[in-house]
């Protein structure tokens, strides 16, 4: 993709929705996941680092849209690490959701505001250890504390897909009985609270900022429920643009508006939209 051209969407209501965003970016609110879209997947989750285009682009951007906003799994402090957000240039307004919407991090304050953790987090945490063995221990596999919630990746196991499909009952057993959900993702079943969920976030953030517009961008199926969201602004009159990151996850790139091949075209787009953005207030002025 030519980084300064802004690719045309393949549907009517994406072809709206950039429309509206170009015209009025300064009432445009541009949401994200964090990793699979800002950053490469890898084998380690910590290992996770936003791409090198990533920031530069995100920095051109967020002065010219009403709103910047980073929606992860991630707790917000280590996606703000991870992604490098702290302390650059023209992000000074940049939020972070973390853990789906119930943390927050914001640039302007440096502070996360989180709610206590679930209780059912200790207990899913106490009895995982034996759920596994129970399950053949399923060598590779590795156990991601997030404080609000827990992940279980099988990326690294003999066979993921194997691992992931023998894994989610038993799971999805555990999380049940301690008022938890599991919420799946590329070769990653995490444990965490019900009611929060990444179209609950984006849906209160767009009232919040009194975006006019949309865009969202993200890659796996904890990205569905923003999609929803974005589609059901669609039907009360908000224009959006739905962007899926990367072609492994078909539920979220047969909902997508534009699709990319990963975060390298990501920023690609964030920077074409910085440019066009810039163009259209200037022409304006």
């Amino acid at each position: 993709m030519d980084t300064f051209a802004v690719p045309e969407p393949s549907t009517p209501a994406g072809r709206d929705g950039l429309a509206a965003i170009l015209a009025e970016p300064r009432r445009s609110l541009v949401a994200l996941d964090f990793d699979g879209t800002l950053a490469d997947i890898v084998a380690d989750p910590e290992q996770a680092r936003a791409h090198a285009d990533a920031v530069p682009a995100l920095a051109a951007l967020a002065p010219q849209v009403a709103a910047v906003a980073i929606v992860t799994g991630r707790p917000a402090s280590v996606a703000v690490r991870y992604g490098g957000f702290a302390g650059v240039p023209g992000l000074d307004h940049l939020t972070v959701l973390g853990h789906y919407g119930a943390e927050r991090w914001d640039a302007a304050t440096g502070t996360v505001r989180a709610p206590d953790p679930h209780p059912g987090i200790d207990a899913v945490r106490a009895e995982l250890p034996g759920v596994l063995d129970t399950h053949g221990a399923w060598r590779g596999t590795w156990v991601e504390e997030k404080g609000q919630a827990v992940a279980v990746h099988t990326r690294r196991a003999s066979d993921p897909q194997a691992a992931f499909d023998a894994l989610r009952g038993p799971l999805t057993e555990l999380a049940a009985r301690h008022g938890l959900i599991v919420e799946p993702g590329r070769m990653v079943l995490e444990l965490r609270p019900p009611g929060v969920d990444k179209g609950v976030a984006l849906t209160e953030f767009v009232h919040e900022v009194g975006a006019t517009s949309v865009l969202y961008a993200g890659d796996d199926l904890g990205d569905l429920p923003a999609y929803g969201a974005v589609e059901k602004l669609r039907s009360e009159g908000v224009p959006g643009l739905l962007v899926c990151s990367g072609t492994a996850v078909p539920e979220l790139g047969g909902r997508a508006d534009l699709r990319l091949a990963g975060p390298a075209e990501v920023a690609g787009l964030l920077r074409a939209l910085a440019t066009a953005s810039g163009a259209s207030s200037h022409g304006r002025a």
